[in-house]
């Protein structure tokens, strides 16, 4: 079945002086206003780059932007309570924590914080809920994924609509500009660091970033920093990695987390969610000790857990969203927006996913626990990573989604480096939406839906992470279909 198609919001092809000219001040726009990245081939701290960007807003069904929106405190809540599910985690992950040793280990951490006794019952979710359109279904959106730990790009596309503004007027459109929604996620999240501070309720505590060794997505964790330093110039923030979270830091009698000297209020994840950021058991520990402590932790440990793709798939079984929202209204709208999820366990279930993908590998994507982009298997490769392991229990690490056939839409990636002005491509989009929440088992404290992104890729690449060099960071032109 042929792909529909998206009008653009300006006509194209834009002619070839104006579009140089445009693409030149938008560039400059950009590195102006941070929307860059560290380059992976040269790295310097002393530069920044362009991060990739589609030239014009893409457009999006605004019926579908406003049901996302809407759906995201419900789903915040929805995530919290299977987070707090201990007989749920267990059972969904049970057969995955046999062969898929990262989930393990951060399921042993939280299994031994529990049976110790929580120290601190209060988590900060910073959430992100990504949805590509399904054509078939009238352009309706179905999830892709449900990010619980170092949700990105907040910052950088809180500006994006600025920017698609500006060019916009640049190009003698100017009135399209009603069509863009404002976009306040950067003050949305941070806000949510804030309250949790607060709620931790020692003046003299500091606000504890977990990075990577090397950050190439700088500007957006740093604009999270230069936000609350504006908002409260009281918060002291440390970025730090799990490495010399071990080297620095200790557990006193309080169970309070030092570092410098003084207690940690907070520890927001920005690394933490791959193998790789483990690379010894120093890192584990440095993760225990987190754990243990009473900082308010973004995510918890059960917090990521509630973020794997079999908890995903485990919410779209029959009877699932029912057990934790009740019947009604609010299940039967979550319940529309997930897309085929089947489970590759050894049993009957299991057994016919796997006949399915087998006889239909395109209709699928497979996935495993794992975040950060580039990590899912499509197509002819489907066929071949189920025949080797179809008697192996690492299938049970994945999980097979159908997959989504988003429209497509005609547009220019601006990229660092590239020949200029870039070529017309056919592009779709992933929209995603911002959420925080704030609470314990026996509470929700605060639950709010904050701003959005737009991650575009070519409509040929399977995988569209920004980060990873897949994607381009877009904003949202709202149409009336």
């Amino acid at each position: 079945m042929a792909q529909a198609r998206l009008a653009s919001c300006v006509p194209l092809p834009v002619d070839h002086k104006t579009l140089v000219n445009v693409i030149e001040k938008a560039k400059d726009w950009a590195l102006m206003h941070g929307v860059g990245m560290r380059d992976r081939k040269q790295f310097s701290k002393d530069a920044i780059q362009i991060a990739p960007f589609v030239l014009l807003p893409s457009p999006f069904p605004r019926t579908e932007f406003n049901k996302a929106v809407e759906l995201q405190p419900i789903l915040n809540e929805l995530m919290h309570k299977v987070a707090h599910d201990d007989e749920f985690l267990q059972h969904t992950l049970q057969n995955a924590l046999q062969v898929d040793e990262f989930t393990a280990n951060l399921y042993d951490i939280w299994v031994k914080v529990r049976d110790e006794g929580i120290s601190q019952s209060t988590s900060l979710g910073l959430f992100r809920s990504d949805y590509l359109l399904q054509q078939p279904q009238q352009n309706r959106i179905k999830q892709v994924e449900f990010n619980t730990i170092a949700s990105s790009f907040g910052a950088i596309t809180t500006y994006l609509p600025c920017m698609s503004r500006y060019i916009l007027r640049q190009l003698g459109h100017g009135d399209l500009i009603k069509h863009m929604p404002e976009n306040r996620a950067l003050s949305g999240l941070c806000g949510g660091i804030i309250e949790a501070y607060d709620m931790y309720g020692v003046p003299s505590a500091v606000v504890l970033f977990v990075v990577e060794e090397v950050s190439y997505n700088i500007c957006d964790q740093r604009f999270h920093e230069f936000e609350i330093s504006e908002k409260r110039p009281d918060i002291q923030i440390f970025r730090k990695t799990l490495n010399e979270i071990y080297e620095e830091t200790d557990l006193n009698d309080k169970k309070q987390l030092v570092l410098d000297g003084r207690p940690v209020a907070v520890v927001y994840y920005r690394s933490g969610y791959e193998p790789a950021q483990y690379p010894s058991q120093r890192e584990w520990d440095a993760r225990l000790r987190v754990e243990r402590s009473n900082a308010i932790k973004c995510p918890s440990i059960h917090y990521q857990l509630a973020g794997t793709k079999k908890v995903q798939q485990a919410l779209a079984a029959p009877g699932v969203l029912e057990k934790f929202m009740g019947p009604g209204g609010a299940t039967s709208r979550v319940r529309d927006i997930f897309a085929g999820l089947y489970s590759l366990d050894f049993d009957e279930n299991g057994e016919r996913a796997v006949e399915m993908a087998l006889a239909d590998a395109e209709r699928f994507v497979l996935k495993p626990q794992r975040e950060g982009g580039g990590n899912n298997i499509y197509g002819p490769e489907i066929r071949d990573a189920l025949t080797r392991m179809r008697h192996s229990r690492e299938r049970a690490a994945y999980i097979l989604m159908e997959r989504i056939l988003p429209p497509l839409v005609q547009g220019y990636v601006v990229r660092p480096g590239a020949p200029v002005p870039p070529p017309i491509s056919d592009l779709v989009s992933e929209l995603g939406i911002f959420g925080v929440i704030i609470g314990s088992k026996e509470k929700i404290l605060h639950n709010k839906q904050v701003g959005h992104m737009l991650r575009t890729k070519l409509a040929d690449a399977n995988e569209g992470g920004v980060a990873a060099g897949l994607g381009a960071l877009d904003s949202p032109y709202l149409l009336d279909l």
